[in-house]
């Protein structure tokens, strides 16, 4: 019999699977517009580009959203 300390930790794959609307890193620039800059990602990778692109010093703000289910 197996403990549930044995179980191996999700993949990827199995994570998506269980939040399939993925998260989504947006863009805003000076004039108030707003671009999606990616989707579809995991929530720690979508943080990290969107942490990576603010650390450039530019006037523009980037967030990370829920992905939306259609």
């Amino acid at each position: 019999m197996t403990s549930t300390s044995d179980a191996a930790p999700p993949t990827e794959p199995e994570e998506r699977a269980k939040d399939p609307a993925g998260w989504s890193v947006y863009r805003q620039d000076d004039n108030g517009n707003r671009f999606l800059v990616e989707s579809h990602l995991p929530r720690p990778e979508a943080d990290r580009i969107a942490a990576e692109l603010e650390s450039y010093g530019h006037k523009q703000l980037y967030w990370v959203e829920r992905d939306t289910v259609a």
